[in-house]
């Protein structure tokens, strides 16, 4: 357990949905496994994740998701990624999935930066062409973890998108009734104040969000945007979309929108 005050059992109850699954087969062109994110003689703690191969030298899209799914919800949705040229790596949160550990606010930006220190080795292990272009997405709550990495690592990361993103979870939390202390808001480490780290963000970066998104308003959305520092930003916003079906809602003008910003960035 954690003595984070973010971990406080009223707030992780709000942040997490957790859903569990076994680890699947593999199959020619779909790959799953776990990733040790920390070590302990308790026993280690591995994020589970689920790459689909476009082929083996495509660019790569590392996916954090909502905090209500698991990697193997995206199987139907891969084709379309594929489509846009990449191969799509889905990876779990403690806990979900075929994950080991427990959720915490406290470890889920740190744990996504030992994934991507550990990326090069496991997608050697799976075949993938050493060095691939490399893009970063997060869903929803998975906007935190991808707004993160490309905070801190702008040379290694082509772009970043963001689908339905918050900029500023305590004010989310404040609708709930659920207070975020205050001096936790200058940590990076942790997933509270997307917009501010926004302004630091040099990646070029995608922004995709629901006209009609009520769990997290457009307005956030379009914060991020507007808070990206570097000029080369884009803002899709889908018509009559709220915060569940976005990718389905108007699936052309969501994956074209995709694919523009990934064919931009690979020169």
């Amino acid at each position: 357990m954690s003595d984070h005050p973010i971990d406080a059992p009223e707030i992780l109850n709000n942040l997490f949905f957790v859903r569990k699954t076994i680890l699947p087969n593999d199959g020619e062109y779909l790959k799953n496994g776990r990733i040790v994110v920390e070590e302990s003689e308790n026993g280690d703690i591995a994020l589970g994740y689920r790459l689909h191969v476009h082929h083996s030298s495509a660019p790569l899209l590392l996916y954090f998701h909502g905090n209500g799914e698991i990697a193997t919800d995206y199987d139907g949705a891969a084709p379309f990624y594929h489509a846009c040229g990449v191969s799509l790596m889905i990876v779990d949160y403690r806990g979900y999935g075929w994950s080991t550990g427990t959720p915490l606010a406290s470890k889920m930006l740190p744990d996504a930066q030992v994934i991507l220190d550990k990326l090069d080795s496991v997608l050697g292990e799976q075949g993938i062409v050493p060095g691939r272009p490399l893009f970063v997405m997060g869903r929803s709550l998975g906007s935190a973890p991808a707004i993160y990495l490309a905070l801190k690592n702008p040379d290694r990361l082509r772009g970043l998108i963001i689908e339905s993103g918050y900029a500023d979870a305590p004010s989310l939390f404040r609708r709930l009734g659920i207070p975020i202390p205050d001096d936790l808001a200058d940590d990076d480490s942790l997933p509270i104040n997307n917009g501010e780290k926004m302004r630091r963000v040099s990646t070029p970066t995608l922004v995709i969000h629901g006209e009609r998104d009520v769990l997290i308003p457009v307005s956030h959305g379009k914060t991020l945007h507007e808070n990206a520092s570097n000029a080369d930003k884009s803002l899709v916003i889908i018509p009559n979309a709220g915060h569940n079906n976005v990718g389905f809602t108007d699936i052309q003008k969501y994956f074209d929108g995709i694919k523009r910003f990934v064919d931009a960035h690979l020169s």
